[in-house]
């Protein structure tokens, strides 16, 4: 049964991410994933760990020699070098790495976000940080994943860049997007109105719980419709008959003692052609 993983940040972490991919089925050196498993990553490859080069060149090599088995999208730490994006991290990488990644961006490597038909039928959109309310409805209020991950993937400036500062943006863009106030809150009163959620999502980049004392970072009745896999540091929140999935293993600067990828049995990657909205 083909599966798709979806691998949350990995901020500089090169042993984390191989051992991912080692019990996805890949080799003992972290490559040749096999047949059956399709990698999504949410971004922020970089950053924060113990050698982002080695991330980016582990990464690299799936690319190159697996490119229809890794799906690599772009996070604010990398959205940071690319054209659009303002740098905010103190420890710049180096030169050739940012030059990889604006080579990726450049390529369609990097992408902003994809869209996955499940096994039950239903399509979820995965982004770095999730799609606001905000947003969604300057992308005219995409009905389905698949035409979100169309016209994100489009690019749109400054939308997709948006976010960063130090108060609450419900616009967010999906690089910068927190999970609770700026993601969740927004959507439960746009139900609460009665407003449709029109897909379910997974997003890294930010959790509404704090892993280290198992404390919430959110409102409150986002906290009501959530549940935590306290191992797998995934957690996911009920939105208007919708899931949201949260899978940022908070990895700082020394690495999750526990956390696992989602894992989606018997799910695909929807096709250019599905993604592509019919004309008028």
């Amino acid at each position: 049964m083909a599966r798709v993983a979806v691998i949350g940040d990995v901020g500089g972490h090169p042993g984390q991410l191989r051992d991912a991919l080692g019990a996805l089925g890949a080799d003992a050196d972290g490559r040749h994933l096999p047949p059956d498993v399709t990698v999504v990553q949410v971004g922020d490859l970089v950053d924060r760990g113990p050698d982002s080069t080695a991330v980016l060149d582990l990464v690299r090599w799936y690319l190159d020699h697996q490119p229809e088995r890794w799906i690599q999208l772009a996070g604010n730490h990398e959205a940071q070098y690319l054209p659009g994006g303002t740098g905010f991290w103190p420890e710049q990488l180096a030169e050739p790495d940012v030059d990889l990644l604006r080579s990726w961006w450049a390529a369609g490597w990097l992408r902003v976000a994809v869209a996955i038909r499940c096994a039950d039928g239903e399509d979820l959109l995965v982004t770095h940080a999730g799609l606001t309310v905000g947003c969604w409805r300057e992308l005219a209020e995409p009905a389905t994943a698949a035409a979100a991950a169309r016209r994100l993937n489009q690019r749109p400036t400054p939308l997709i860049f948006r976010g960063g500062e130090s108060v609450v943006d419900r616009a967010a863009g999906p690089f910068w997007a927190e999970a609770g106030w700026e993601l969740h809150e927004p959507w439960l009163e746009h139900h609460a109105r009665g407003g449709f959620v029109p897909f379910g999502q997974v997003h890294g980049h930010s959790q509404p719980v704090r892993f280290a004392d198992r404390t919430w970072r959110c409102p409150g009745r986002v906290r009501q419709r959530a549940t935590v896999d306290w191992a797998a540091r995934h957690v996911r929140v009920r939105l208007g008959g919708r899931v949201f999935t949260a899978i940022d293993p908070k990895h700082g600067r020394t690495g999750a003692p526990q956390w696992s990828p989602l894992i989606l049995d018997g799910a695909e990657l929807l096709t250019p052609a599905q993604v592509t909205e019919p004309q008028p």
